[in-house]
């Protein structure tokens, strides 16, 4: 008997549903006309045991104990879900060969292998597994992956990556979350105080800009624009650009502010002669966007439509699942494999059912266009999202689901239109000995921009056209004062976009070498449960649409150690993680120095100034991965 699992119900009815024949649905399963079954997990079915498991003592949450580093790992039945691992034990004490279904990323690799490790199924059927792949649960589809099952020992760095990362964020979580509960606790603090090395640099983020801007002092600074008139009588704004000699009265950022100096520019060149130095005018064009990940939907779901970044992964869920709409959605991939572009045309026909709106922009695309998205090289396990062939009026759908639809259907209908087509233009322009300079920019052919309405209402600046050497006459120019601003709080948009271009806070240059474009704080799996954790926790709150740190939040990073508040560790980990799934680095060499870091970090705290958490309003511990409800009573 073969035995396909799956990671959820509905994955493991769409396998089903690809087979003919007669079949009967059974408590847990569905054995198929042939005698092969398909059963399923409901995510994790297991899960890291609790500190207690390993030693009694441990119930207590006491300093002398930490750090707590099993020798001999081991995972316990979830209690929710304890029928169906029951269900599938069983099953796997009769088959002959087992198939891994889960769904194709690193955590759905390592949730159906741990069940067949736990379940201690024979070595020999281990070593044949096979690996099935699914990213469209419609039947063609399903059928279509059931011809390409692979070798699921091929896998096993997957496997492995995400076994160390559970372990190593057990470890971390775990033991630094104890250490400053009980910390915080002689200062006075009575709440859990959770530390883990994703979420605690994400509030690192908020908590660094939150001070930056209650830090930051706006001063006014000032620019010189001049109005320029051609021998036709055509005028254009130019704007000055200071020299070398202004560099005393200028900040960092190339800003004058110095009103005096300023003015002396106005005055040198109001009525003067000026002179062309420099024009070109440049034909550029711009690709579409490539389609979405998961990440990229979701900061476009809260910056339209004000959708949380749960709300968007959800919803993706329910256009995957439910109404199988869409492929599948916790990819972190923008990429699609080139065979896939043979179902062009059925994807698109779909969406002009789908959206009957959209069925002028449809007819307008052209099918035999290619786009940088078709890249085999950039797809692994998974593609990015796109819609599938099935047609289901968004009329059928919640209002949510059909704009989110609709997103995903625009951004692949992108591909099938042609570059976005501009004219540049840059003019250097001298008046009395100053530089000042003029920017154009005229569209040509709209292409993919003719979908993108929130970009297509921009004011295009178009300036006459000059020629090097040509004569101008300034017939005004003024002095515009404007103010330093100082950055904005972070919005979940911004702040998702921050995990997911972590580079940009890392400070060691060495650790940006390493740092692929790919490379995130968090997956994609997990970067909304992050966000809506850290507001559970009240270490965050949001303010309108502003994400503001809590004094809690503020007082927690403010104690901690700087390197775990930032995100550099964090992205080495990620790098060394994916290494281990590509077979570059051995477990051990991860967790062995990620052990000592730990032990390090604890012996640390004990210097800690406990006093910064007097008087601190604590929030209710919520659930065992907070470290958490069941564990917080233990403790003394």
């Amino acid at each position: 008997m073969i035995l396909y699992i799956a990671e959820k119900p509905s994955l493991g009815r769409a396998i089903a549903q690809a087979f003919s024949g007669q079949q009967q649905k059974r408590d847990g399963y569905i054995e198929l006309a042939n005698g092969d079954c398909v059963t399923w997990c409901i995510g994790h079915l297991l899960e890291q045991a609790e500190p207690d498991k390993y030693d009694p003592v441990y119930a207590k949450w006491s300093l002398q104990h930490l750090p707590i580093v099993p020798t001999k790992w081991q995972l316990v039945p979830k209690k929710n879900t304890h029928k169906q691992l029951t269900v599938v034990k069983r099953l796997l004490k009769t088959a002959t060969q087992v198939i891994n279904a889960g769904d194709p990323d690193r955590e759905g690799q390592l949730l159906v292998d741990e069940v067949i490790t736990y379940c201690s199924v024979k070595q020999a059927i281990i070593e044949n597994a096979g690996r099935l792949l699914i990213n469209d649960l419609n039947t063609s589809a399903v059928q279509k992956s059931l011809q390409n099952i692979r070798a699921n020992k091929d896998f096993v760095g997957l496997s492995t990556s995400a076994l160390a990362r559970s372990r190593a964020d057990w470890l971390y979580g775990l033991n630094l979350t104890r250490a400053y509960t009980l910390l915080g606790q002689r200062g006075g603090y009575s709440g859990v105080l959770s530390v883990g090395r994703v979420q605690t640099p994400v509030l690192g983020l908020v908590v660094r800009r939150d001070q930056e801007i209650s830090n930051f002092v706006s001063k006014p600074f000032f620019e010189v624009i001049a109005t320029l008139e051609t021998q036709n009588k055509v005028t254009f704004n130019a704007k000055w650009q200071p020299s070398e000699a202004c560099e005393p009265y200028q900040d960092e950022e190339g800003r004058v502010l110095s009103r005096k100096l300023a003015q002396t520019v106005v005055n040198k060149t109001q009525g003067q002669k000026a002179l062309v130095t420099d024009y070109k005018a440049q034909t550029k064009q711009s690709p579409p966007p490539l389609p979405y990940s998961l990440s990229a939907l979701q900061i476009d779901g809260s910056k339209r439509f004000n959708l949380s970044p749960k709300a968007v992964l959800d919803i993706c869920q329910s256009l995957y699942e439910k109404h199988q709409l869409i492929t599948y959605p916790r990819s972190d991939s923008r990429y699609l494999p080139k065979e896939h572009f043979a179902q062009a045309r059925s994807v698109l026909n779909a969406i002009k059912n789908n959206v009957p709106s959209y069925a002028g922009a449809v007819e307008k695309a052209n099918p035999a266009l290619k786009s940088k998205a078709w890249d085999d090289s950039k797809v692994d396990a998974h593609h990015a999202i796109i819609p599938t062939t099935r047609t289901r009026a968004v009329a059928s759908l919640t209002a949510d689901e059909a704009k989110i639809y609709q997103l995903i259907a625009t951004q692949y209908l992108m591909q099938f239109y042609g570059p976005h087509k501009y004219q540049e233009q840059v003019a250097k322009i001298d008046i009395a000995g100053g530089e000042f300079i003029a920017k154009g920019k005229t569209t040509l052919e709209l292409g993919w921009l003719a979908l993108a309405k929130s970009d297509n209402n921009k004011a295009e600046v178009i300036l006459p056209t000059l020629t090097k050497g040509e004569p101008l006459q300034c017939i005004d120019s003024q002095l515009v004062e404007k103010q330093t601003s100082p950055p904005k709080h972070f919005t979940e948009a911004t702040l998702l976009a921050a995990m997911t271009g972590i580079a940009r806070y890392v400070q060691d240059s060495e650790i940006k070498k390493i740092l692929k474009d790919t490379d995130g704080l968090g997956t994609e799996a997990t970067r909304a449960s992050i966000i809506d954790l850290l507001f559970k926790r009240q270490f965050m709150q949001k303010v309108g649409k502003e994400i503001h740190a809590t004094d809690t939040g503020k007082a927690l990073i403010n104690a901690l150690p700087s390197e775990t508040t930032h995100p550099d560790m964090t992205a080495i980990w990620e790098s060394n993680l994916d290494k281990i799934s590509q077979r570059q680095m051995r477990y051990e060499a991860f967790m062995q120095p990620l052990t000592e870091s730990i032990r390090l970090l604890i012996n640390s705290s004990q210097q800690l100034d406990t006093n910064q958490f007097a008087g601190l309003k604590s929030s209710k511990p919520t659930g065992k991965k907070a470290w958490g409800k069941k564990a917080f009573k233990k403790k003394t």
